[in-house]
């Protein structure tokens, strides 16, 4: 049976799994998309704000403790469990604007969510973000995704299906992939291993399949993006597979946004702690 990811009350709702932990002034954080991902690639900040907010955390749809049928995993499923959770967090009294980090693919999301309902967020970090590769802007019709044509039909081929997706998620092949993400060898051990024993859980394929077909990626994200309105953060490592983000030009001189390049791969807060807390709680001291 699959563990909790980090250490808190874990509640449902419709279908959706979702953590809480702490007091004080509300935080949502979203982790990324990936074969294994799960609320596992955030602990470090869970863990950290626990002790002064009161700190939200959800697997996404397919992912985690969430349910993960064979169902139609698209950008909206996934920005509709993040107005899904803020409704719980609404019915356990929480008011205002809520303040959220993500992480990867997680950031489209989260912008969508906030700029769909600005009244609902408040401060935005994005940590790593997709869509910012290269100098082309992204906006294609609203909700529209990068899906390549054809690919999940033949990638949800249940004669290899299931075969493609195990191999994907051997544990050396989670280490290989991690360490592209780190940009080192030098990757979080147990972040490795809930990776893994995720990838295990019934029906694990089905979100992963979706997302190497391209379909959760939206081609209207620069959109997406420029229609925050919130402060936003934005930052990048500059090792590991994860480093053009040369799309962030549009974005860096608007009055709303920063950005924050660090000396790490895409996961700084794994491995500068200290400095990204101290900046993501320097950020979170701003105006709204």
């Amino acid at each position: 049976m699959l563990t909790d990811a980090v250490k808190g009350e874990r509640f449902r709702f419709g279908g959706i799994s979702a953590y809480v932990a702490g007091r004080g002034a509300p935080l949502v954080l979203v982790h990324s998309v990936n074969a294994a991902a799960s609320v596992a690639e955030v602990r470090p900040l869970f863990e950290h704000f626990a002790k002064t907010r009161q700190v939200f955390a959800l697997d996404l749809p397919g992912f985690g403790h969430s349910e993960r049928g064979a169902r139609d995993y698209t950008p909206r499923l996934m920005t509709d469990a993040l107005h899904a959770l803020v409704a719980q967090m609404r019915a356990r009294g929480v008011q205002g604007p809520v303040d959220a980090l993500a992480v990867s693919l997680g950031c489209e999301f989260l912008a969508r969510a906030a700029g769909e309902r600005p009244a609902d967020w408040g401060r935005i970090a994005l940590v790593s973000p997709t869509g910012m590769n290269g100098l082309a802007p992204r906006r294609g019709a609203a909700g529209s995704t990068r899906q390549v044509p054809a690919m999940l039909g033949i990638l949800s081929v249940p004669l290899w299906s299931g075969g493609l997706f195990n191999t994907l998620t051997r544990p050396g092949v989670v280490r290989f992939f991690l360490e592209k993400t780190w940009g080192s060898k030098s990757i979080d051990e147990a972040a490795w291993d809930y990776a893994v024993r995720t990838a295990r859980e019934p029906g694990a394929r089905f979100a992963p399949l979706a997302f190497l077909s391209g379909k959760l990626f939206s081609a209207d994200v620069t959109s997406v993006y420029e229609a925050l309105a919130q402060p936003v953060w934005m930052s990048h490592g500059v090792r590991g597979d994860f480093t053009d983000y040369r799309g962030k030009a549009l974005f860096e001189g608007r009055p709303n946004w920063r950005v924050t390049v660090y000396p790490t791969g895409a996961l700084p807060y794994f491995e500068r702690p200290g400095e990204f807390i101290a900046d993501f709680e320097a950020f979170l001291a701003t105006p709204r």
